[in-house]
């Protein structure tokens, strides 16, 4: 059982989080201040420290829920298809969550192994999708085929790159994954 203290702890680093949310959707990653998230959360910047050691524990603990998030909205899906709306919706919930994780690589920050293992979990639900492929290294191949056509589309449209063009960005995403899936008979 949790102790008060422990769960004290446990809400002031949610909070803490969710005000580097917010800074990172107002200002981006580049403008991540602890200093900044300390004076929201109404303490000093080295008393934020306690709670993070430094500012890569904080982004790490940021690209885990992201990725954790990620996982459990895709877990349930079957199909190829299930898998791409999923990730189409998370993406769109939240664009700065989605663009923190496969966006540009935050320089000078290496995640922990443990975080390409919730990531890991996401590429699983995708390999049972072909799981009906005999030959896995085919399966495989088209699994990550489908991984870059699917996040290629979604990182253009949230970074505004299809803006003025004149066509509906929902649109082409349905033509990519439909394009996938009539390789993969999982319509």
């Amino acid at each position: 059982m949790e102790t008060s203290r422990e769960r004290y702890r446990s809400q002031v680093r949610g909070e803490i989080k969710r005000h580097a949310w917010e800074q990172l959707a107002t200002t981006g990653l580049s403008a991540l201040s602890l200093n900044a998230i300390a004076k929201h959360v109404g303490m000093s910047g080295p008393a934020l420290y306690r709670y993070f050691p430094g500012r890569d524990d904080l982004i790490t603990d940021l690209v885990r829920d992201a990725y954790r998030s990620l996982a459990d909205a895709v877990q349930t899906a079957v199909r190829v298809t299930e898998v791409a709306y999923a990730i189409r919706e998370w993406a769109l919930a939240d664009p700065q969550r989605y663009l923190f994780v496969y966006g540009t690589p935050i320089p000078g920050y290496h995640a922990p192994g443990d975080t390409t293992k919730i990531s890991d979990e996401i590429m699983a639900v995708l390999l049972r999708a072909y799981a009906a492929e005999p030959d896995d290294g085919r399966a495989l191949h088209r699994a990550v085929t489908f991984w870059t056509r699917v996040h290629g589309v979604l990182s253009l449209e949230l970074a505004g790159h299809f803006a003025g063009m004149g066509f509906n960005p929902a649109l082409l995403f349905a033509a990519e994954v439909d394009s996938l899936s009539i390789k993969d008979g999982s319509r």
